[in-house]
């Protein structure tokens, strides 16, 4: 199963009224797991930013001066998205300015959704959270996504981020490494099983209990955990939690 996670800056909110796509970033899975391959882009779009979207991502008319149009890269991204899921926040608004980017690129081209999977993250956070704020931000505090790095909107920082998200928001385990492989999984094995034996008890361990800050972190996850799963995590049965060192 691939995915690619997306998200795009523009110059403005309405194709219709000629705004463009100044950056796309996207951010590629394979099987939930990240890949380390991305696509991501600055483009020259041959006009300013409203005042109102300059002051959201900080994309300035000198710095994409001297930046390829979209059809310059149009192929290397089709490339990259081709028969992909597309997972996007709010998939319409960018889905209408990349569908006219490739108009203006070639009026005979098909739109996105013709071509990959779409899947909305916003839709899917309105049915998991309803009446509730879904931006990315909102979320990334429901799920303790690190977005410390966002003061402005950018496209390949808000993909890595929103596909953090999206693999929680989504349920189940997810690798957060990018190239594990079966060596990693078979090194983990390995230590598992020596634990299991006994062959480290001879060794002069040191053990680090948890101060009273860790502790209420780690009870405040598992409230966390056990409201998102509708019960208890099983480590947490016969107060066992609040005993861990």
């Amino acid at each position: 199963m691939r995915q690619i996670v997306l998200d795009t800056e523009t110059t403005g909110l309405e194709p219709d009224m000629g705004h463009r796509v100044i950056e796309i970033g996207a951010i590629e899975l394979i099987n939930r797991k990240f890949t380390g391959r991305h696509f991501h882009e600055y483009m020259n779009p041959d006009r300013d930013s409203d005042d109102g979207a300059l002051e959201v991502h900080g994309i300035t008319s000198s710095f994409l001066a001297d930046k390829p149009r979209f059809g310059d890269i149009a192929e290397s991204f089709l490339a990259f998205v081709a028969d992909a899921t597309l997972v996007i926040h709010n998939a319409p608004f960018d889905l209408s300015f990349l569908d006219y980017e490739l108009k203006r690129w070639t009026s005979h081209h098909p739109k996105l959704s013709s071509l990959c999977t779409i899947t909305d993250s916003l839709v899917l956070a309105r049915q998991k959270h309803p009446g509730q704020k879904n931006n990315l931000d909102a979320l990334c505090r429901r799920y303790f996504v690190d977005n410390s790095q966002r003061e402005r909107h950018g496209a390949l920082l808000d993909a890595e981020i929103l596909a953090d998200v999206y693999l929680l928001m989504t349920g189940g385990q997810t690798n957060l490494f990018a190239g594990a492989d079966d060596e990693t999984e078979k090194a983990e094995d390995s230590l598992a099983l020596g634990v299991q034996s006994g062959e480290f008890a001879a060794l002069d361990l040191v053990m680090v209990s948890a101060d009273q800050n860790e502790r209420r972190a780690h009870e405040e996850y598992l409230d966390f955990l056990a409201k998102q799963n509708g019960s208890q995590p099983v480590w947490r049965s016969s107060g066992s939690a609040s005993n861990t060192p």
